[in-house]
Parts: structure tokens; C-alpha cells; sequence
């Protein structure tokens, strides 16, 4: 691949995507400690959402309607961020 190509691959110079992925992975591990998250804790989580989902039905669509209403809290501001950040 040519070095033209790994950029448009990666998004940008691979040392440069390497050190904003490292800067993020250090931000986003602190923030999960902030709050005592670990990821197979996440990933639990995720298993037992979808096992009420199957097990409890209606009940469980409402819990899951919850959780999309609180990560959309945070991830829908954070985009709207990103985009106007992004045009200046």
C-alpha cells in the first residue's frame, strides 16, 4: 500500500493517528475509572441488556429506550460539538 493510501486508510499520518489514538485511549481509560467501569463490565452490562430483552419483553424495551435516551444525553451534544468545531 502506498504511503498516499495508509494515510487515506488511517485518516491522517500513521504517527499522528497513532498518538490522538493513544491521547483518547488515555482519556477515555480515565473516565472509566472516574466512574469504576471497567470494560467487561461494559460488556456484562451489554449481555444483560439484550438477555432482558429476550427474557422480559416490553419491560426490557422500555429499560433499552432509557439507556438509548441516556447515551443520547451525551453522545448527540458531544456531536453537535464536534461538527461545529469541525467547520471553523
Amino acid at each position: 500500500m502506498s504511503n498516499g493510501g495508509m494515510q487515506r486508510l488511517l485518516g491522517g499520518p500513521p504517527g499522528a493517528v497513532l498518538a490522538r489514538l493513544a491521547f483518547m485511549s488515555v482519556l477515555v481509560g480515565a473516565f472509566l475509572a472516574v466512574f469504576g467501569l471497567t470494560p467487561p463490565d461494559i460488556v456484562l452490562a451489554l449481555r444483560d441488556l439484550f438477555h432482558d430483552l429476550f427474557g422480559f419483553g416490553f419491560d426490557a424495551l422500555k429499560e433499552a429506550g432509557r439507556y438509548f435516551l441516556y447515551g443520547a444525553m451525551i453522545v448527540v451534544p458531544l456531536w453537535v460539538l464536534l461538527r461545529v468545531l469541525g467547520r471553523g
